[in-house]
């Protein structure tokens, strides 16, 4: 019996200790994660469109081969600068040089008779008038001598035509610029009816950047001139920057002088082209670079930081708090970075309320507490990175 009563006393203590601890209260719910805010508001943001290209030669001869023949020699050094009308091939001119002696000679042979053909008409005149000889006669003699003079004509275009081949046998340069390498070697035969290429010219002092704008951002940005969204200048008066392949901006502005207007149905874009100087030669034919549009301003632009924007693979979004400061997910669409901000195209509105610091903290219908507020920044268009 004595064995039973502490038994008892040590489960009515622990039953007593089990009681006491269903009736406390339950432990205090966290507060809201703290979250720091950017207020949405407008101001002028450049409008920069960034595009690849490739670098065009201003101008570019392909010297080709006007005479049959065979290459004597080459007459300047591969990629060096050469001026308009320099000599850059002679191809052997002897058989051209027997054609221009064999057109002179005909050319004689023609005046020769065209002479004998105008003094058979002088002879024939006085004895026309005392009816010497028939009408018929004179007539006949007339004739020839017109024929002797078209001979003439005919003989004397031969003779240019000879001069003007045998000319073409030193292979000048049409345009001033930069040669490339020789495409044939002294002894190689030559062909004008197959117009045989000997080098080629390129114009590089100004130089242009083709790129192409897709057609479905070209109505995007027709819609938004429409309704005031955007205001661009005139296309000739539209600054272009370029950034090499390596990330080194290049240091001159360009302009774009021409948009054409129609779409290429292979690549459904619209071809763009602009124009650059190029004093140094350091922007070259071929060349792969990123052309910067500076397409107008959107008076009523919208930035906010870059940390506020979350990107995927195929969407960007940003966490607003509402009215009763819950936390809800937007998506939106971006267009270029500039010093550090995102410019927004599409899915914010003066007033909303971004969340800009503490967003692993939260998630969309979470109740948050603003903790502090940040503001966006006026930005120049001097800088741009694109949109990935």
């Amino acid at each position: 019996m004595s064995r039973v009563r502490p038994f008892a006393s040590v489960a009515g203590a622990a039953l007593a200790l089990l009681l006491a601890g269903c009736s406390s209260e339950a432990p205090p719910a966290p507060p809201p994660p703290e979250v720091n805010i950017v207020t949405v508001g407008t101001q002028p943001v450049p409008n920069i469109i960034e595009l690849p290209g490739r670098v065009q030669a201003y101008r570019t001869a392909e010297v080709r081969a006007r005479v049959d023949g065979i290459v004597e020699r080459r007459l300047f050094e591969e990629g060096s600068y050469v001026a308009a009308g320099k000599a850059l091939f002679r191809i052997d001119p002897r058989q051209l040089t027997a054609n221009v002696n064999a057109a002179r000679a005909q050319l004689a042979r023609a005046q020769a008779t065209a002479a004998n053909a105008r003094q058979v008409v002088g002879r024939y005149q006085p004895l026309l008038s005392e009816q010497a000889i028939g009408k018929q006669e004179y007539d006949a003699a007339v004739a020839a001598q017109r024929t002797a003079e078209a001979d003439v004509q005919s003989a004397q275009a031969n003779l240019d035509s000879a001069r003007l081949s045998l000319g073409y046998a030193t292979v000048t340069a049409p345009i001033a610029g930069r040669a490339r390498r020789a495409e044939v070697t002294e002894g190689a035969l030559v062909s004008a009816a197959q117009g045989t290429l000997l080098t080629t010219i390129e114009q590089i002092d100004r130089v242009y950047v083709n790129f192409g704008q897709s057609s479905s951002d070209l109505m995007a940005i027709r819609r938004d001139i429409e309704s005031g969204k955007l205001q661009i200048p005139p296309v000739g008066r539209v600054e272009v920057q370029l950034v090499l392949e390596d990330g080194t901006p290049y240091p001159v502005v360009g302009h774009l002088d021409f948009l054409d207007l129609s779409i290429d149905e292979a690549t459904g874009t619209a071809a763009l082209r602009a124009e650059f100087p190029n004093p140094a030669d350091t922007l070259l034919p071929g060349q792969f670079v990123r052309a910067r549009i500076k397409a107008g301003f959107r008076p009523n632009g919208i930035l906010i930081p870059q940390r506020a924007v979350k990107l995927s693979a195929d969407a960007a979004t940003v966490m607003i708090l509402d009215e009763k400061n819950i936390v809800t997910i937007r998506p939106v669409k971006l267009g270029m970075m500039q010093q550090g901000q995102w410019a927004i195209l599409d899915g914010l509105r003066p007033g909303d309320r971004v969340i800009v610091d503490g967003l692993q903290k939260v998630q969309p219908g979470q109740t948050a507490k603003v903790g502090g507020t940040a503001a966006t920044r006026p930005t120049p268009a001097k800088t741009a990175t694109k949109k990935r």
